[in-house]
């Protein structure tokens, strides 16, 4: 029989080829970056699937339609704030604002029209695991009409994001305030702030980047600090405007601009030295950070001592301060430590002391659980709110055992603070696509990780977190907003390590359950290149093995292009043999 004969039919149980791809139903829970990043990676490399994507909001991007503080923007470089296959040439600061990065994600869905996949104006209400159909039933509210609606799918994600839900302060009399009481989070940009004495509380990253925007058009600034943090741009991320010319350099040279690019990449990986306490790393960058501060700072001693942390820095998460110390020592501001014991309809008293103000600003965070905002039902109706009401126990940062066919993007125990971050929401994309590559292509009727997996892997984490500066006794929300939990939002290595770490699916750690037999997908005994009369039926045949390697270091090598980089420490150095 020729290769155009291929379809010639035959008696069988199983009339298609083998991997033959299943018709393939996801739900997705949110349109911000890992969301669209989800659409895109599905719509490159799959076929036979439906995608709905039911996002609250009234548009796409998420946080960077969410947050429009004065003074909003990235903590990290915005070269290396992108997907790593769609560069934005075009930045126009090194810590661009949040208006330029929604628009990056906004061009990104254009361009690969994602919009197709996204419901907007719904938000998902409920989800529960249908054992016997092997499906999630979802509702959805339609916040337009108040109604709700009902869907299933095989797989459901959640792509809602860690600093999303957003919440006020937990201070008595905090609705007593007669003023108008603002969050970062939600901003009213129609609040006249000239010439008014705000109040603002919290020094994180939003509140140390609200402070100095604000200050040029009010008359003062009361700041309400609980506890000190580190605060200072890092070395070699210095916040500047980039010259047009410089910018018309990377949008003509490509190579020029992966170039620049891969040095912001490697700065922020040499990064996670500092995180391992009493490191050479920690030591150097804490005398630094604190001579730095002290020099920008210009006030008293005792100030100081409130001000400069004395635990290891990045115990809290780094946040660039671009003109917060100077604002901080100026006349126009004043700091206020301790915690507030009350609001009045005049301000807020803290010491015994009320300080009367105009507006409120609340730069108080989000609700940093990992808890679900809805009820999410596994098997035997175990609801993920409660399993993980004192403690987020995740598989990997991406499952969680007991709910089958269930991802997260960024969930508890992701590297969300150890370096680059959208490289590893890409490395949870794939991982996640080929978990579901899986069940399209085999048998399949579930999969989740099992509790000895998820078991071990906590306890490998907690182990490793004890030579961690993040450890140290700081209220962090990588420790859920406390001072001296576990550490539940961060990887327990660097992003690299990550990246490594989840390359291949640990299939032994997963429970599988199949519909029938599990060879079932073996099918009419013919593969897929023989359903294909377009196809070379001796792919395989060559004159030189060109496959990839099959250990795992040398393959790491190869991806790495180990050799092709000359050590900092050696670059100055002249070669063995040179005059």
């Amino acid at each position: 029989m020729s290769q155009n004969d291929s379809h010639a039919t035959f008696t069988t149980n199983y009339p298609n080829p083998i991997h033959e791809p299943k018709h393939l139903k996801i739900i997705c829970v949110g349109a911000g970056a890992s969301g669209l990043l989800l659409a895109y990676k599905l719509q490159r490399s799959f076929d036979n699937f439906e995608l709905m994507i039911y996002e609250k909001n009234e548009d796409i991007s998420g946080t960077w339609l969410e947050n429009t503080y004065p003074g909003c923007a990235c903590d990290i470089p915005a070269h290396v704030y992108t997907y790593t296959f769609e560069p934005n040439p075009n930045w126009s600061s090194v810590y661009s604002g949040s208006r330029e990065i929604r628009d990056y994600f906004l061009s990104f869905a254009k361009k690969y029209e994602l919009h197709k996949y996204i419901k907007l104006r719904h938000q998902v209400s409920g989800a529960v695991w249908n054992d016997k159909t092997g499906q999630w039933d979802v509702d959805i509210a339609n916040l337009e009409n108040g109604s709700v609606m009902h869907d299933s799918c095989d797989i459901f994600i959640s792509a809602v994001g860690v600093l999303n839900a957003w919440k006020w302060p937990t201070i008595p009399g905090l609705h007593d305030f007669k003023g108008p009481v603002l969050h970062t989070a939600r901003w009213d940009s129609s609040v006249n702030l000239e010439g008014k004495h705000v109040g603002l509380i919290g020094n994180g990253s939003s509140g140390i980047q609200v402070l100095p925007a604000i200050s040029p058009e009010v008359a003062k600034i009361t700041t309400f600090i609980r506890s000190p943090t580190w605060v200072s741009p890092t070395r070699g991320f210095e916040s500047r405007i980039y010259p047009e010319e410089e910018r018309q350099k990377y949008a003509s040279d490509p190579q020029a601009h992966l170039a620049y690019r891969k040095t912001l990449e490697k700065n922020m990986n040499e990064l996670f030295q500092i995180f391992i306490t009493d490191s050479p790393g920690q030591k150097q960058t804490f005398d630094a950070m604190k001579k730095m501060m002290q020099d920008k700072l210009q006030i008293s001693d005792d100030l100081q001592k409130l001000v400069i942390p004395t635990w290891p820095v990045g115990c809290r998460r780094l946040t660039p301060g671009i003109g917060y110390l100077e604002m901080l020592a100026s006349d126009k501001v004043e700091v206020v430590f301790g915690e507030i014991e009350k609001i009045t309809a005049k301000g807020c008293v803290s010491t015994g002391q009320e300080y009367p103000i105009d507006v409120l600003i609340c730069a108080t965070g989000f609700d940093t659980s990992f808890k679900p905002r809805f009820p999410l039902i596994g098997l035997g109706g175990k609801n993920l709110q409660d399993a993980w009401a004192s403690e987020a126990q995740s598989y990997l940062g991406i499952a969680a055992h007991g709910f089958p066919n269930y991802f997260m993007f960024i969930g508890p125990n992701s590297p969300s603070g150890n370096g680059p971050l959208l490289v590893a929401m890409e490395a949870q994309a794939d991982y996640m696509l080929r978990m579901i590559n899986r069940w399209q292509t085999e048998n399949i009727h579930s999969f989740s990780p099992k509790i000895d997996a998820v078991q071990d892997f906590i306890a490998f984490k907690d182990e490793f977190m004890k030579a961690t500066v993040w450890e140290h006794e700081c209220k962090s929300w990588y420790k859920n907003n406390s001072a001296s939990g576990k550490v539940t939002a961060l990887w327990p290595g660097s992003t690299l390590h990550y990246l490594e770490a989840i390359s291949d699916p640990r299939y032994e750690d997963w429970d599988f359950k199949y519909k029938g037999n599990r060879f079932a997908f073996l099918g009419n005994g013919r593969s897929q290149v023989e359903s294909d009369s377009t196809a070379d039926w001796a792919y395989y045949i060559r004159n030189e093995d060109d496959g990839p390697y099959l250990g795992r270091l040398k393959q790491t090598k190869i991806v790495a292009r180990s050799g092709t980089v000359i050590p900092a420490d050696i670059q100055s150095k002249p070669r063995y043999g040179s005059q």
